[in-house]
C-alpha cells in the first residue's frame, strides 16, 4: 500500500508496470510515453491516426511510436492534459531493455541477377518484340 501512494518529484502518482498492462481496454486505456503514464481512453475516437494505433500501443510503452511520428507542439500539449501519473523507477529498466537490432548488410559487389540476366532478358525480349512486329508489317 506504502508504494500506491508514493509521489515522483514532479507530485505525480507512480504507477507499477502491471498496473498500466491492464489498463488496455475500451473502458481504460493508458500508454507509457517517456516514462510519463497517459490515460487516453477519452482521446481514442478524436485521435486523428485513428484509434486503432492508440488501441496497439495499450498498456505498454509508445515512446517510441510517438517520437517516430513527429507529433506537432499542439498535439504534445494536448497529451500534457491526459497524464495521470509516472512510470514506478523500478519498472523503468523494464520498458525500456534495450532491443537488439538485426542489420542485412548489402555487400557493393553486383549480382549476376543485375549484371547479365537481366539485361539478357530485356534483349531478348525486345529481339522478339521487334521480329514480331517487323514480320506482321510485310
Amino acid at each position: 500500500m506504502g508504494e500506491q501512494e508514493e509521489k515522483s518529484p514532479s507530485g505525480l502518482k507512480y504507477y507499477r508496470l502491471s498496473e498500466v498492462e491492464g489498463q488496455n481496454t475500451f473502458k481504460s486505456t493508458w500508454v507509457i510515453i517517456n516514462n510519463k503514464i497517459y490515460d487516453v481512453t477519452k482521446f481514442l475516437e478524436e485521435h486523428p491516426g485513428g484509434e486503432e494505433v492508440l488501441r496497439e500501443q495499450a498498456g505498454g510503452n509508445a515512446t517510441e511510436s510517438f517520437e517516430d511520428v513527429g507529433h506537432s507542439t499542439d498535439a504534445r500539449e494536448m497529451a500534457e492534459s491526459m497524464v495521470i501519473g509516472e512510470l514506478h523507477p523500478d519498472d523503468v529498466c523494464a520498458v525500456f531493455v534495450l532491443q537488439e537490432t538485426l542489420l542485412t548488410t548489402l555487400k557493393n559487389e553486383p549480382s549476376w541477377w543485375s549484371t547479365w540476366l537481366i539485361p539478357a532478358l530485356a534483349a531478348i525480349i525486345a529481339t522478339l518484340m521487334y521480329r514480331l512486329y517487323t514480320t506482321d508489317s510485310e
